[in-house]
């Protein structure tokens, strides 16, 4: 199984009057512009997925949808347990539960994403790592039934993927 963990693009800032709830903040013109680089980038080196589970909070939804598009994906799958203080073991759960692809995109926030990395990758969620918006994490796992090992195959900045749509 592969994981492609993505944390949301640019958004509107925390704070901004029009939106107080922080489940409402939509990406910025610059955030969508950037992203559809970044899905067009991880395209030209081969990233294929079968589902996308996205956060519902707006955000991410609207990361996951330009993923959708670039990739040629109908359906986005919403969990609760993307948010950003969810419990990785409660996605883990969900995913064992509910889906059986072989590759999946998982779009949400941090810390929550790296605190699930972090537990996928040496069981606990001290490992210090910075995953910038619109950043990619590409984790390998036999199964995640048995055993909550993964493998980190790598993590790229959106900068080196925006570089990789221009070739």
């Amino acid at each position: 199984m592969n994981l492609y963990i993505i944390r949301h693009a640019i958004a509107v800032d925390e704070g901004t009057p029009e939106y107080e709830d922080d489940s409402q903040r939509p990406l910025t013109d610059k955030g969508k512009k950037k992203m559809r680089l970044i899905a067009k980038g991880l395209r030209s080196i081969g990233v294929e997925f079968d589902l996308i589970i996205s956060s519902p909070y707006v955000r991410a939804s609207e990361t996951a949808e330009i993923l959708a598009e670039v990739f040629k994906k109908k359906e986005i799958v919403f969990s609760e347990n993307l948010v950003p203080m969810g419990d990785p073991d409660l996605l883990i759960a969900e995913m064992n539960e509910k889906y059986s692809a072989n590759s999946i995109v998982l779009v949400g926030h941090e810390p929550f994403l790296t605190a699930l990395i972090s537990l996928l990758i040496s069981d606990n969620a001290g490992v210090d790592m910075t995953i910038k918006k619109g950043g990619v994490c590409r984790l390998s796992a036999d199964d995640l039934h048995h055993t909550r090992k993964a493998t980190l195959e790598w993590l790229l900045t959106p900068g080196i993927l925006v570089e990789m749509s221009e070739k």
